[in-house]
C-alpha cells in the first residue's frame, strides 16, 4: 500500500514533506518500521507488553482514585 502525496500548485516543498510525515504517522509506517528495526524474542515482547499494561493500569487505579 503505496503512501502518496501530490504537492499542490504553489505549495512548498517543506508543507508537503509535513503532510507525508503525518500521513505516514497515522498509519503507523513509522512506529512499525521502528518496531523492526532489530530482532526481538517473543518473550522480549510478551514482558514489554505486560510491562506496559501493568503501567497503564496503574495510571488508571491512580485516575480513578483522585
Amino acid at each position: 500500500m503505496p503512501v502518496e502525496v501530490r504537492i499542490r500548485k504553489g505549495e512548498p516543498m517543506e508543507r508537503a514533506l509535513r503532510r507525508l510525515k503525518k500521513k505516514l504517522d497515522r498509519e503507523g509506517v513509522i512506529r512499525d518500521v521502528r518496531s523492526k528495526r532489530y530482532f526481538e524474542k517473543p518473550s522480549e515482547i510478551r514482558r514489554r507488553k505486560k510491562k506496559v499494561a501493568a503501567f497503564t493500569n496503574m495510571l488508571r487505579l491512580r485516575h480513578e482514585n483522585s
